[in-house]
């Protein structure tokens, strides 16, 4: 019996991705999304992410095999339209845990958003952001003054992490890191990684004066007070990627990209 019998097929809105479309739904049959015991999922890293968040507000595990018809495709398999039910048979599973930030407005409005990649604080004008960093109910930095900063996945940690300086964490690390942007004091603090049990709590200092935005992968709250990430471990997700294409060792490798 197949691993996975029922499949169902997205593609970006690219005509790349509508193309390949085309080219599998002539060569294999597929479900709806509700039906599937899989989703093939055609694009790029960007349209993965709105997929994986589809089925988070869906509380679905459904597990999803992304093929690269994008630009980087960093969490997608090679887009190949030969062989894909064996491919599917023999691919690697990994679970990815997202983050849960609860975000609160100057204004006072409260916001829970879920992030696969990263959490990243933002200044939304010239002034620098001054950030009060929380970890575990003390406090571990009285004023950090930056562009933002942002508390990253080992999944997420080859994105804007990666771009922020940060460290890349293997996926089986349990860790976060958390990460400055453009820090101008203290200079010479690079960050911190911490054990994923661990929460953080970000607040905004001189908020009126210094606004800041909140983004949870993509999409974004403006004005805020402060935020609380921790790990929420009761929405994991799956990927799917060939044994050669895998995502940890992809990961893991990026520290000698040079």
């Amino acid at each position: 019996m197949s691993r996975f019998p029922r499949l169902a097929l997205l593609a970006a809105p690219g005509e790349p991705a509508r193309d390949a479309e085309k080219l599998l739904r002539e060569r294999h049959e597929f479900v709806g999304l509700d039906d599937a015991d899989a989703v093939i999922a055609l694009g790029g890293d960007g349209f993965l992410l709105q997929l994986l968040h589809r089925l988070l507000e869906d509380r679905r595990t459904l597990p999803a095999y992304g093929m690269n018809l994008g630009t980087i495709g960093f969490l997608m398999n090679n887009w190949q339209p030969d062989g894909l039910i064996d491919r599917l048979e023999r691919a690697k599973s990994f679970s990815v845990t997202p983050l849960a930030a609860t975000i609160e407005t100057t204004s006072g409005q409260k916001f829970t958003l879920p992030a696969i990649n990263e959490v990243s604080l933002l200044r939304e004008t010239r002034q620098a952001a001054k950030i009060e960093i929380w970890v575990n109910g003390r406090v571990v930095m009285d004023e950090l003054i930056c562009d933002g900063v942002l508390v990253a996945t080992p999944a997420g940690s080859t994105a804007y992490n990666l771009s922020a300086n940060g460290p890349i964490l293997p996926l089986d690390s349990a860790l976060l890191a958390l990460t400055p942007i453009s820090p101008f004091r203290p200079r010479r603090w690079k960050g911190a990684i911490l054990p994923d049990r661990y929460q953080v709590k970000l607040n905004i200092l001189e908020s009126a004066k210094r606004p800041v935005s909140a983004v949870a992968d993509q999409r974004e709250i403006r004005d805020i007070s402060s935020v609380e990430v921790s790990l929420d471990r009761n929405r994991a997700l799956t990927l799917l990627f060939d044994p050669e294409h895998a995502l940890d060792d992809r990961i893991a490798m990026e520290q000698f990209v040079t």
